[in-house]
Parts: C-alpha cells; sequence; structure tokens
C-alpha cells in the first residue's frame, strides 16, 4: 500500500481573513482611531464614580456632645463674712462665695444681682469674669442698704440672681445660699437698720 499523506493545500486555497469592515460616519472613524485614548476615559470614569460612591457612602462621624448649659454646670457656694474687704462701711455687708465651673466649657458671669429693691450689690471682681472649666473662684460680694424701708427684715431664702454664659447658651439662674447665708443677712440687714425709725 502506498502511503498517502494530507492533503496539502493548493495555491489561493488558503483562507484568507477579510479585514474589518471601515466604520462609516465621522463619529466612528473618530472612534476608531482614538480607541486607546477613549478605552483609559472610560476607565477612569468608572474609578472616579467607584470613588464619589465610596466617599458618599462612607460612615459619617458622630457630632460632638454640645457642651452643658451653664447652670448645669456651675455651682455657687456661700463662703462667710468677708472681714476688712474693700467697702464694708456702715450699711453694708460684704461675704464670700465659690463659684465652681465642674465640667464644659469656660463659664462668664456677665450680672450678679439680688431680688431686693432696698439693696444694692457689686461684686469683686466686677462682672463680667469668667472661671475656667475644672476651677474654682473667689466673688466677694457686698450687698449696701440703700433703703431701709425696702430691705427684708428676716430674709427666709434669700438668693443671689446670676445671668451665666458659655458657648451653649445665657441664662439667669437664681441660686439659693442656704440658711447660714440668711442668718448672717438677717443680722447684718438689723445693725444696718437699727436706727431705723421704722
Amino acid at each position: 500500500m502506498t502511503g498517502i499523506g494530507p492533503v496539502e493545500p493548493g495555491a489561493d486555497t488558503r483562507v484568507r481573513k477579510a479585514p474589518p469592515p471601515r466604520p462609516r460616519g465621522r463619529l466612528a472613524r473618530y472612534c476608531e482611531r482614538h480607541r486607546r485614548t477613549l478605552l483609559a476615559s472610560a476607565a477612569a470614569l468608572v474609578v472616579l464614580a467607584g470613588g464619589g460612591y465610596l466617599y458618599a457612602s462612607r460612615p459619617q462621624p458622630r457630632p460632638a456632645p454640645a457642651p452643658p448649659y451653664p447652670s448645669q454646670a456651675v455651682d455657687l457656694v456661700y463662703g462667710a463674712p468677708a472681714t476688712g474687704s474693700p467697702g464694708a462701711t456702715s450699711g453694708a455687708y460684704s461675704f464670700t462665695v465659690l463659684l465652681s465651673v465642674r465640667s464644659g466649657p469656660p463659664v462668664t458671669v456677665t450680672r450678679l444681682t439680688q431680688p431686693y429693691d432696698g439693696l444694692s450689690v457689686t461684686s469683686s471682681p466686677a462682672a463680667p469674669f469668667q472661671t475656667k472649666s475644672h476651677s474654682t473662684r473667689k466673688i466677694i460680694v457686698t450687698l449696701r442698704v440703700t433703703e431701709c424701708e425696702k430691705a427684708p427684715r428676716n430674709p427666709g431664702l434669700p438668693f443671689l440672681d446670676v445671668t451665666l454664659r458659655n458657648a451653649r447658651a445665657i441664662e439667669a439662674h437664681s441660686f439659693i445660699l442656704g440658711a447660714r447665708y440668711a442668718q448672717d443677712l438677717s443680722r447684718a440687714l438689723q445693725v444696718a437698720c437699727s436706727n431705723d425709725s421704722r
């Protein structure tokens, strides 16, 4: 038997690949010419869109808690009668109070008053003054009798009106200084008004 090998192609029998059809229209020709640039631009847009989505959907940080209202962060405590304080003359009663700021931002005392028409009030340091957080400030308050007829003879629960300001709010708050303050104030008013004909 004679060996027959594989059939070999003859001339012009190989299949030729036809060139791809040329795009029609201006836009198609432009896209064909700049295919790499357009693909790179499309990839960049996809990356940017993905990054924008990730940025927009990231977890938001929690806002910092608001500082406390000034009246919630401050203590005002009666100290004792002040002897030899400036302005402590006849008809005046000076005493110390301790103002403590427990937490939050610094607190400014913008005004210090009392409720009785027959008395005026001054303080050292004079308002406005500021007290830092986690600190205590000693204040000397002087009550001066202006009219004995309008001054209380036996105040039961006398208080001081203090206007406080911090980064959150401005508040007017009344502080009751306790029974010891009431007794000391009552004695001082009796001495100041003892010569009154009332």
